[in-house]
């Protein structure tokens, strides 16, 4: 049997409808796993590189630069060495943690508010695509969590911290955000496709967006932006975000001529290998939905519609909410768990099991989330807890932490959105 990758799977799976939930959700977690991803679309044989059917003859290439950002970039970088290995030039990327590579250098960046380290790891990015010739193939390692990792010029770090307490406080969604952050930077927005120019640049795009809106994947930094300076102003004077120092991203066609981006996995991947996991324990799956962005309430609404025996609904995105200045402990899906336990139990039966996790494994906490029975309601009875304070505090850790029920992966190194899973097997 493969290592679990839910580090307390025994300690939760103290029902046979628990443990089939957290069989569902490693599935979904196996299937978005970086090496496992990169393994499987990329091949290199004879100097010919194959991205997922697409070949490129290396032949003609002086110089293979890689580059990188978001939190399952350090990982792709390691797995790309390996099948690569001394053909690339130089690199550097920056994820969440370094990993030792040979030819890549990794930084540690912090997310989501940007600090000096993004600005260090944005300046040697910028310094090694600047001036690129016609004859560099530069990779671009490109996953969610890229808009606060990437980062440059310093100006931006600067303004992205402070675009970012401006959002959680209007609750809007990360593609109006990531509309501003494209007009903050000099790389994102396709900035980096116009000071690679005219290299040959091909992005690799890890998506953690909901929906198939691939361009705002870490903000786009390999796509053409279609937003304009009168779409973000708009934003800003309708939200109250703030003043801002704005630039417009680059329009000119000639600049993605020769750019080339690969979708290698998204949250769909992980919803239909979790659909296939369900069916393996003769249970019906019924994918409600991959792009969730309805506020908290409106989404499990959707996910409860019809909670029917025999069936797994699942789901995946990322529920709008209005995070208080002085908020507590855990993150969007510790929240909706909690939510699930004001709003929702008493419509279910005794064996349904709910689960929300961020695939990245980290719920703005060290837990990815919670799961959440009939049992867990008991647990939180007999303990006295109020969670109607803790959900106004948005401080859902320490409720699931006191119950027993914290869902603890680690950090996946990948990551697709939130998942959602609810069993109603009887």
């Amino acid at each position: 049997m493969s290592e679990r990758l839910i580090k307390n799977f025994d300690e939760l799976a103290i029902t046979p409808n628990r443990k089939i939930a957290l069989e569902i959700m490693e599935a979904g977690l196996n299937s978005i796993n970086t090496e496992k991803v990169i393994n499987s679309s990329i091949f290199f044989s004879n100097n010919i590189l194959n991205i997922k059917g697409k070949e490129f003859n290396l032949n003609k290439f002086k110089n293979i630069k890689v580059v990188g950002f978001g939190k399952s970039s350090c990982e792709a970088a390691l797995a790309l060495e390996k099948i690569l290995g001394s053909k690339i030039s130089g690199g550097v990327v920056i994820g969440l943690s370094k990993v030792s590579c040979k030819y890549i250098e990794t930084f540690a960046g912090t997310h989501p508010r940007p600090s000096s380290q993004n600005i260090e790891a944005g300046q040697k990015i910028f310094d090694l695509i600047n001036n690129s010739k016609e004859d560099d193939l530069i990779i671009t390692l490109v996953s969610g969590g890229g808009s606060a990792l990437l980062c440059y010029p310093e100006s931006e770090c600067i303004e992205g911290a402070k675009l970012y307490d401006a959002f959680l406080k209007a609750g809007k969604t990360i593609s109006e955000v990531n509309t501003v952050r494209k007009h903050l930077s000099f790389l994102k927005g396709g900035g980096l496709a116009k000071i690679a120019y005219p290299a040959t640049v091909v992005g690799l795009i890890f998506s953690d967006v909901p929906g198939d809106i691939f361009e705002n994947v870490a903000s786009g930094p390999t796509y053409k932006d279609e937003t304009t300076l009168e779409d973000v102003e708009k934003i800003i004077i309708e939200n109250n975000l703030g003043d801002f120092n704005l630039i417009e991203t680059p329009k000119e066609n000639k600049y993605f001529e020769n750019v080339f981006n690969f979708v290698l996995v998204s949250n769909k991947t992980a919803v239909e290998n979790m659909a296939q996991k369900a069916k393996e324990f003769n249970l019906e799956a019924n994918i409600i939905s991959t792009e969730l962005y309805d506020e908290i309430n409106i989404a499990l609404d959707k996910i409860f519609q019809k909670p029917f025996a025999g069936f797994v609904e699942l789901a995946a995105g990322e529920p709008s909410i209005m995070v208080p200045k002085n908020a507590g402990k855990g993150g969007r899906n510790l929240h909706m768990g909690l939510t699930v336990i004001k709003n929702k139990m008493e419509i279910i039966g005794d064996d349904s099991v709910f689960i929300s996790f961020a695939s990245d494994g980290m719920d703005n906490s060290d837990a990815a989330g919670a799961i959440i029975d009939k049992k867990t309601i008991e647990k939180i009875e007999k303990l006295g807890i109020n969670i109607n304070e803790y959900l106004k505090d948005f401080n859902s850790y320490p409720v699931f932490e006191k119950s027993g029920d914290i869902i603890m992966t680690g950090p996946t190194g990948a990551n697709v959105s939130d998942l959602m899973i609810l069993l109603t097997k009887k």
